[in-house]
């Protein structure tokens, strides 16, 4: 598939149905939680239900328990399967340019005017978001390749300021690192380095234990 055999919706389309989710009967989970920040460690238990709300114990410290509840929502949220016309239908897409790596932007129209992304091998490897009140800017730069689908293994994220183009904070870069559990793929670790201002933070967020809920009788 070529940018000039397709349309820029469906090339685009094409990368965003090959995002790994989890499918619709996903039971939820818990898993034991070790979270380091710098030199710091908590422990503690997460569950995700099946309706993908994350619930946090046993973890004392008010703002480690926040740091863990935060990533629990970000794994469910980029987990969630939602048909492309659910998330997109309202937008219109068309090309930009195409990049020395081979990346073909894709310039977003309509409700989410402004928006942009890049595509290349049927991956999305950057996405340019306007998000609450902010710009985030994602670079996907490895994936890890599941038989249903692509799952990012190292990124980094900017936020900026949407009028003024302002960096907010610190350059982020991460790593995941994914587990199978009963025919589902869920992180395990992940590594965020972020340096602000010439100071580097490192978290990192190591779960274990994982186990898959029982699914609710129907």
């Amino acid at each position: 598939m070529t940018a000039t055999q397709v349309s820029a919706q469906e090339l685009f389309r094409a990368a965003y149905e090959n995002r790994y989710t989890w499918d619709r009967n996903f039971p939820g989970y818990t898993a034991d939680v070790t979270y380091k920040l710098n030199e710091k460690v908590f422990t503690g238990k997460l569950r995700i239900n099946a309706d993908l709300k994350a619930e946090v114990f046993e973890v004392e410290d008010e703002q480690a328990k926040q740091a863990i509840h935060n990533q629990a929502w970000e794994i469910a949220i980029h987990r969630i399967r939602r048909s492309f016309e659910e998330t997109h239908g309202a937008n219109t897409f068309s090309y930009g340019t195409t990049d020395e790596t081979g990346a073909v932007e894709i310039i977003v129209g309509g409700k989410s005017e402004g928006d942009k992304y890049k595509v290349r091998n049927n991956i999305v490897s950057l996405v340019h978001r306007h998000i609450h009140g902010v710009v985030v800017t994602i670079n996907t730069f490895t994936t890890h390749d599941t038989e249903e689908g692509y799952l990012s293994h190292t990124y980094d994220s900017v936020y900026q300021d949407p009028k003024t183009g302002e960096q907010k904070g610190g350059r982020s870069e991460f790593l995941d690192e994914y587990e199978k559990v009963g025919g589902y793929y869920i992180l395990k670790r992940r590594v965020i380095r972020t340096e602000t201002q010439g100071k580097l933070s490192i978290q990192e967020f190591i779960f274990s234990n994982i186990k898959l809920l029982e699914p609710a009788a129907s």
